[in-house]
C-alpha cells in the first residue's frame, strides 16, 4: 500500500488561511462543519496567525474523522527535534490523523519577521528532514507510526528531497501540468497534495480581482516566480497580482462543475489529493456559503 492511500487524506479538501481571523473555539465549530460536510482533510498555513502545532491541536480536538494537516509549518520556527515531537504528539492523540507539511517559508518572512537567515534553504530542509528521521531517543509513543511529512517543493532540487527523504510533496500555486511535472519527480509512490485556489462565481470580473488579490504578494516572491518562470510564463505575466493569463491558469473560477473540472484536471495529472482554497474578497474572511455550496459537488470527486 502506498503512502498516499495509507495518509488517508481523501480526493479533496480544503485549504485556508481564514481560520487564525477568527477566535479558537469557532475556528473548531468551522472545522466541525466541514468534517460534516465530507471534507477529507483540513489545511492551513503558517505566516501571520497561529503557531502550527497549537492551531492543529485545536482542530483535531474539534473534530473526529478529518485529517488536518499543516501547510505548511515553517522549518525556522522551531527545530526539528521540536517538529518531531510535536507531529508525533498530535498523530498519537488523534488516532493518526494529523499531516505534517514543511515548508522553507520565504526570505522577507524568515529574516525581516523572525530575524533569521533564509542561507541555503535546499540545504536546510534536506538537514531538518535527516534531524527528525534521525530523532530516535525520543521515548514518548515510541511504537507509535509517525505521521506522513511533505515538504512545500517547487524546484528540481527540492523535489529531489522531497523524493529521498519525504513522504512527498504539497505544491502551492501550481497549474495541472506543473502537478504533472511534480508527479514525475517524485515517481509512483510518493503522495502529491495539489492546493488549488478557486472562486465561486461565474462573473469572470469578480474571479480575476480575487485572483489577482491574492496573487499579489506571491507575484513578489522568488520561489513562486521562478517556478511559474519554469513553467512556461514569462516576465509580462509577473506583474504585482499576475496577468489575467497567469490568474486564470493557477485560479479555477465559474459554478461547481467547472471547478471540479479543474480538480479532475490535477487528479488526472498524478495529483492523490487537491485542497481547494476558496478565495473571497479577503484572505481572512470565512468562506462558509462557498464551501457548503461546493461539498455535493467536490467531496468523492
Amino acid at each position: 500500500m502506498t503512502v498516499a492511500v495509507e495518509a488517508g487524506l481523501g480526493r479533496v479538501g480544503i485549504w485556508t488561511a481564514s481560520l487564525d481571523a477568527v477566535p479558537p473555539a469557532a475556528a473548531g465549530q468551522i472545522a466541525a462543519e466541514l468534517e460534516a460536510q465530507g471534507w477529507g482533510t483540513l489545511w492551513f498555513g503558517e505566516a501571520y496567525g497561529r503557531e502550527a502545532f497549537t492551531q492543529a491541536g485545536l482542530l483535531l480536538a474539534a473534530t473526529g474523522r478529518m485529517r488536518v494537516a499543516t501547510g505548511i509549518a515553517n522549518i525556522w520556527a522551531r527545530d526539528a527535534v521540536a517538529a518531531n515531537a510535536a507531529s508525533r504528539t498530535l498523530a498519537a492523540a488523534h488516532d493518526g490523523r494529523f499531516v505534517l507539511g514543511l515548508g522553507v517559508s520565504h526570505r522577507p518572512l524568515v529574516e525581516r519577521v523572525r530575524g533569521g537567515s533564509y542561507a541555503k534553504p535546499v540545504a536546510a530542509m534536506r538537514e531538518y528532514l535527516t534531524a527528525m528521521a534521525d530523532a530516535t531517543f525520543y521515548a514518548a509513543e515510541a511504537d507509535a507510526a509517525r505521521p506522513p511529512v511533505l515538504i512545500a517543493a517547487l524546484g528540481p532540487r527540492m523535489l529531489e528531497a522531497a523524493r529521498e527523504l519525504a513522504d512527498g510533496s504539497h505544491p502551492y500555486l501550481v497549474t495541472p501540468e506543473q502537478t504533472a511535472e511534480v508527479r514525475a519527480a517524485l515517481g509512483p509512490d510518493k503522495l502529491v497534495a495539489v492546493e488549488m485556489g478557486a472562486v465561486l462565481t461565474e462573473d469572470r470580473e469578480t474571479a480575476l480581482r480575487r485572483a489577482h488579490t491574492h496573487l499579489e504578494i506571491y507575484t513578489g516572491l522568488p520561489n513562486y516566480r521562478n517556478n511559474w518562470l519554469r513553467g512556461g510564463f514569462d516576465e509580462t505575466d509577473l506583474g504585482r497580482g499576475g496577468s489575467d493569463r497567469l490568474a486564470e491558469a493557477l485560479i479555477a473560477w465559474g459554478d461547481e462543475a467547472a471547478i471540479l473540472r479543474r480538480v479532475r484536471e490535477h487528479l488526472a495529472a498524478g495529483a492523490d489529493h487537491v485542497c481547494v482554497q476558496v478565495l473571497m474578497e479577503s484572505a481572512f474572511e470565512v468562506p462558509t456559503e462557498p464551501w457548503r455550496e461546493l461539498a455535493p459537488a467536490l467531496v468523492g470527486a
